[in-house]
């Protein structure tokens, strides 16, 4: 399992470093298919040595070696957590792993394209779901009703307050990454995610207000990293043998 654990988070801070890079250039329209990496300061490309995830940005602090802009922090931080999330599920399940660090780094993408843009493309999400059925053939019949009862309940939710109060109160977005977490974790485990979710929401409130700012009913949440955040850990927990 160490082995296992150390490849999977290399290769997470390898996947991180193309994650951040859609995270930035996907909602501005930019591709990240072609053109190589550059400054966003100056616009020089950079070198081979200046993008080894992580390392990198510890030796250069953050900034670029030319013009001295901050680098974005959203690069390291992305590479971290892709590192973190490959480490774990190769430390709990061993090379099997790689599916449920499938999981993470797409809940990764998905939850930090939400968290910049309030952005939940189906073109993630759609992935996302597919795999969790092929992950989930074994017990195929839990991961539909997963997937069901979580897209139902979101789109539930949002169709009720819309038709109450006038205005959209989920994007369109979240029942569909409910519904893929669903099908990754079976339906009993949604209640834990949901429940986990909305705890990491109200301490979330809870230290802005703490910090002085105002916080009102009508402040947009993005709730995709919300439950993408307590859906990877639900799956460790689950694979692991966690209650």
């Amino acid at each position: 399992m160490t082995e296992a654990a150390i490849a999977l988070g290399l290769l997470g801070a390898i996947l991180g470093s193309f994650i951040a890079a859609l995270v930035i250039r996907w909602p501005e329209g930019r591709s990240i298919a072609t053109g190589r990496s550059a400054c966003d300061g100056c616009g020089v490309t950079l070198r081979a040595r200046e993008l080894v995830p992580i390392v990198s940005a510890c030796i250069q602090r953050g900034r670029c070696r030319r013009c001295g802009a901050a680098i974005d922090p959203v690069h390291w931080r992305i590479e971290g957590l892709g590192l973190a999330i490959g480490l774990s599920a190769g430390w709990v399940a061993g090379w099997p792993g790689m599916a449920g660090a499938a999981f993470g780094w797409l809940l990764l993408a998905l939850g930090a394209l939400d968290l910049r843009a309030f952005w939940l493309p189906d073109r993630l999400t759609g992935p996302l779901a597919v795999l969790g059925l092929i992950a989930g053939l074994p017990a195929l019949a839990d991961r539909i009703i997963g997937g069901v009862a979580g897209f139902g309940a979101l789109w539930a939710i949002a169709f009720a307050y819309r038709h109450l109060r006038g205005r959209e109160g989920l994007g369109g977005g979240d029942p569909k990454l409910l519904g893929a977490i669903g099908l990754w974790l079976g339906w009993r485990m949604l209640p834990p995610v949901l429940l986990a979710a909305s705890l990491l929401g109200l301490a979330v409130v809870l230290i802005r207000m703490l910090r002085g700012h105002t916080v009102r009913a009508s402040d947009a949440v993005p709730l995709g990293v919300l439950l993408a955040a307590a859906a990877y850990p639900a799956w460790l927990l689950m694979v692991g043998g966690g209650p």
